[in-house]
């Protein structure tokens, strides 16, 4: 495929399950096969090609590839189709095997997807898989993406040293990894040139940053901080005992870091992360929140939490929920625990009934939607800044906060990509974002 007459006019569509993480290497992918003359596929345009970067943090999410992969093979029945990610890596003959599929990658081959497709084409094999052994990922490739938003998804670290009991990603994604400071600032200026304004910092345990160039986190918040031209930064996940109060009071002090935190839960009883082997316990993570919201009232805060973990008994349930519900938190991302196979959980007794896990689900979402709806009412009337994307509906435009509200308000085209004072006013008409004044 590298021969000119080959690659000309050749099509390649990208499907990205999972993570921001995934988003950002999907975007590297795009960038390398663009470099070789292939260009992405427009909207309803048959594909010569077809890249899905595939997730497994659940059982349900491994379905959504199998599925996905079949629904694309429908699409575009005459594409090569390229699967990678972290299903491809966990269970790259499965995949394999799925109807329409030509290559498996695992994660530390897809970033050079073109090199593949090059033998690929010169002897074709159906079904041919390439991956390397989860120990034996060591290197970082680094990524960034804006995709068709207006934000753009910096990859800043790789991998995981935790391994927790129901968690396969150390085993999809290798030892924990990262590029240096200087590489990350690089980036970001570059960004800065190209007109960006936001830009989230992402990986798999980003708050373990600099394990392999004996850097900190901490460090590169700082070093991004002074990049001129970005206006605002956002941390995707960071682990509690990672999130210091040196990181939490810094950020307090920035001009450039959102008050926008996502910090994982998992569990609000203690026997269950002793089970889990999380790294903190309830007291930690209490101190977190209250350390941030006494310096940052606004911040928004995300909570991840897993209902029906084997162990989770009705009464460390209840434990859970009455600690949840006593944090100043902003929203729940409430994921139902998923038997993943070689996890150390599975050995944990008892197993919570499926039927058990959707009710203690819907009780969290219910309390999840009652402090989204308080948070947002608490925004009503504040003076904010927000920052529009390119997405318009009719004659509305919508964009975020520097603390994650969205907003909704009359379609100015000199507002996209450009940080703008506002007023929220009131709900929207289907009660998805605040509607908004500009404060001109």
């Amino acid at each position: 495929m590298t021969d000119p007459e080959i690659i000309e006019n050749r099509t390649a569509a990208y499907y990205t399950l999972g993570c921001k993480l995934n988003f950002a290497e999907t975007s590297a992918i795009g960038k390398e096969l663009a470099g070789h003359g292939i260009r992405r596929a427009h909207a309803g345009e048959q594909a010569d090609i077809c890249v899905i970067n595939t997730c497994s943090v659940t059982e349900l999410a491994d379905r959504k590839c199998r599925q996905l992969i079949r629904r694309i093979h429908r699409r575009h029945p005459k594409a090569f189709i390229v699967a990678t990610g972290c299903y491809a890596q966990l269970r790259p003959e499965a995949v394999a095997r799925i109807e329409g599929v030509d290559l498996v990658l695992g994660n530390a081959q897809k970033t050079h997807v073109m090199q593949y497709l090059n033998r690929m084409t010169e002897t074709p094999t159906a079904g041919a898989v390439v991956t390397s052994p989860a120990q034996e990922m060591r290197a970082f490739v680094p990524s960034c993406s804006a995709g068709d938003r207006t934000r753009h998804f910096l990859k800043v670290q790789d991998g995981c040293d935790y391994y927790c009991s129901y968690c396969t990603i150390p085993f999809a994604r290798g030892r924990s990894r990262n590029g240096c400071i200087g590489d990350m600032v690089a980036q970001a200026d570059r960004v800065a040139r190209e007109g960006g304004k936001e830009i989230v910092l992402t990986g798999v345990n980003i708050g373990d940053f600099g394990k392999s160039t004996g850097e900190t986190f901490h460090d590169l918040l700082r070093a991004l901080d002074g990049v001129e031209g970005i206006e605002r930064y956002r941390i995707s996940s960071v682990e509690p005992n990672l999130i210091t109060d040196e990181i939490i009071a810094f950020m307090a002090e920035s001009k450039r870091f959102a008050p926008h935190f996502h910090i994982p839960l998992q569990s609000g009883s203690d026997e269950v992360l002793r089970l889990m082997r999380r790294r903190y316990d309830t007291g930690l993570f209490r101190r977190r929140i209250e350390k941030i919201k006494t310096l940052m009232p606004e911040a928004f805060i995300g909570v991840d939490i897993i209902v029906g973990a084997r162990g989770e008994t009705e009464a460390c349930f209840e434990e859970s929920c009455a600690f949840v519900g006593q944090l100043p938190v902003s929203q729940l991302h409430v994921f139902h625990y998923s038997e993943r196979p070689g996890t150390q959980a599975l050995k944990i007794e008892p197993a919570v009934p499926p039927d058990v896990k959707q009710q203690r689900s819907r009780r969290l979402l219910e309390l999840s939607a009652l402090k989204w709806k308080q948070f947002y009412e608490s925004q009503i009337g504040q003076t904010a800044e927000a920052l529009f994307e390119h997405t318009r509906r009719g004659n509305k435009m919508y964009g975020f906060t520097a603390n994650y509200v969205r907003t909704e308000a009359p379609y100015r085209a000199d507002a996209v990509n450009r940080i703008t004072r506002v007023r929220p006013e009131a709900w929207n008409g289907d009660g998805t974002a605040l509607t908004c004044n500009f404060i001109d």
